[in-house]
């Protein structure tokens, strides 16, 4: 049978890979999604990118889908001329106030440097001892003395500051409109212009999500977009049992989470949020530094692949490049590496039927088929499932169970293929709906012709019987001839 990943890859674009070729490039060492990061928007470049991912897919030398990345309710510091160098231990004034600073009446020198941020609720959400994560955690800052329209602060490490760094406020609920107005308007751009995916950014709870599908209601686009939300401060951790119930994908986004929780306790909260996601049946990508060190070097680290190994045992359905392949000098090499890991990591790991624990309700009954679809694939021997789906919700679930042999889906629509293309170890293909039998033997045609099986090769089927009084689904053991 011909070779593919389990675990699928998506690639960031940005001027490091941009260019049609680059993404073929991409594509042909297995990238399955590019994403566009909206926090550094600019409508006409991303139209370009998107037409040229189009005009790939389209002249089939490629088969990519997009993911949009909101910006999201973040807190940033204001443009500077100058950097802002601070030793450890100084003490420096935290505002949104841009008023001159008080100078020395012996020195006439400026007793504290200033930096300024976006966030009006900052002087009364902070108390003294609270920390303030600035620049991704490079910095971190000590509130010691309150004023009326500032903080002073101490710096706990050296570092320099510059334009527009994020600032992180750990365990502080902040005061911000969920979906922003920048928000709204890149979203339409993106769902007009083409996109598959939207990562919603700094998720708290599920009426943001419930936010955010009452827009795409608005602007008609609620049935073809799949909404990933993006762990990445410690509210989010709190609701996390709904938030995994309300979204359709999951992203352990661990910069800013790395920056809202004690970093020794990241690596539990990775595999928790995992677990929770497989007994839910909920698809879950693991992203940020996976590579981080290819930016600069064409190989990676011993302990990015390690990284990149334990999200395999983790059974992610998708691992993420940003700055890799964003900024980058080898993009392509990087997902050739990351390609390479995985493959090598699924060797590694024992894939079992006994994840998705969540209870269906009336459902229960075809999850429980499928389940036992699986048993019966996997005790035969089988080389593959092939399964047949309406909806989605039979390829979802099997794939769900994280089972131990290739799922191949074969569906009717356009739309549908793309919400399941990255699903775990799932290869779909549109055909045009028949009659049972002759979808089957379509089905296997196009497995054979593409050499997904071979001639003797038995395959456990998940399909439906169309009856009068509604549809039963229905397993079938077949032997390829």
């Amino acid at each position: 049978m011909k070779e593919f990943k389990k675990t699928k890859i998506i690639t960031t674009l940005w001027p490091a890979s941009d260019n049609s070729e680059v993404i073929e490039k991409l594509y042909q060492n297995w990238a399955n999604i590019v994403r566009l990061n909206y926090s550094h928007s600019n409508y006409e470049y991303f139209g370009k990118i998107i037409d040229s991912v189009k005009e790939l897919n389209n002249s089939w030398k490629t088969n990519l889908w997009i993911l949009t990345d909101t910006k999201g309710p973040e807190i940033r510091t204001w443009i500077v001329e100058e950097k802002i160098n601070l030793e450890k231990d100084e003490k420096f004034i935290l505002t949104t106030i841009n008023t001159p600073l008080p100078t020395s009446p012996l020195t006439g020198e400026r007793s504290f440097k200033k930096v300024l941020c976006d966030y009006e609720p900052i002087l009364t959400d902070l108390e003294i001892w609270h920390i303030i994560d600035i620049d991704t955690w490079l910095l971190k800052a000590e509130v010691i003395e309150k004023t009326d329209n500032s903080l002073i602060c101490k710096a706990i490490n050296k570092h320099t500051i510059w334009s527009k760094r994020h600032l992180n406020l750990p365990w502080i609920k902040i005061k911000l409109p969920w979906i922003t107005e920048s928000d709204k308007a890149d979203i339409a751009f993106a769902c007009e212009k083409w996109t598959d995916f939207i990562a919603l950014s700094f998720v708290r709870n599920k009426e943001n999500i419930l936010e955010l599908r009452e827009y795409l209601k608005e602007i008609n686009a609620e049935e073809n977009i799949q909404i990933i939300s993006k762990i990445e401060n410690q509210e989010a951790l709190d609701n996390l049992d709904e938030i995994i119930e309300y979204s359709d994908w999951i992203m352990i986004a661990r910069g800013d989470l790395w920056a809202e929780v004690p970093y020794e306790t990241l690596p539990t909260i990775q595999r928790d949020i995992a677990n929770k996601c497989k007994q839910a049946g909920i698809y879950f990508i693991v992203a940020t530094q996976m590579l981080e060190s290819m930016i600069e070097n064409p190989i990676p680290t011993r302990a990015e692949v390690t990284d990149l190994f334990n999200a395999v045992m983790q059974k992610a359905d998708c691992t993420m490049l940003s700055g890799e392949t964003a900024a980058g000098k080898y993009p392509v090499e990087t997902v050739a590496t990351m390609k390479k890991v995985l493959k090598e990591s699924e060797k590694q790991v024992k894939y079992k039927h006994d994840y998705f624990s969540k209870d269906l309700w009336k459902y229960e009954n075809r999850k429980l088929l499928i389940k036992n679809a699986i048993f019966t694939a996997e005790n035969i021997w089988a080389k593959a499932m092939m399964v047949f789906t309406k909806s989605g919700f039979m390829a979802k679930t099997t794939s769900a169970f994280r089972p131990n042999l290739p799922i191949f889906t074969f569906t009717f629509t356009e739309s549908l293929i793309k919400k399941l293309t990255i699903l775990f170890w799932l290869k779909t293909f549109k055909i045009e709906n028949k009659l049972n039998h002759e979808n089957i033997e379509t089905a296997i045609s196009i497995l054979k012709e593409k050499n997904l099986v071979q001639i003797w090769d038995q395959i456990v089927t998940v399909y439906w019987i169309e009856r009068i009084w509604g549809i039963v689904p229905s397993i079938q053991v077949i032997t390829v001839k």
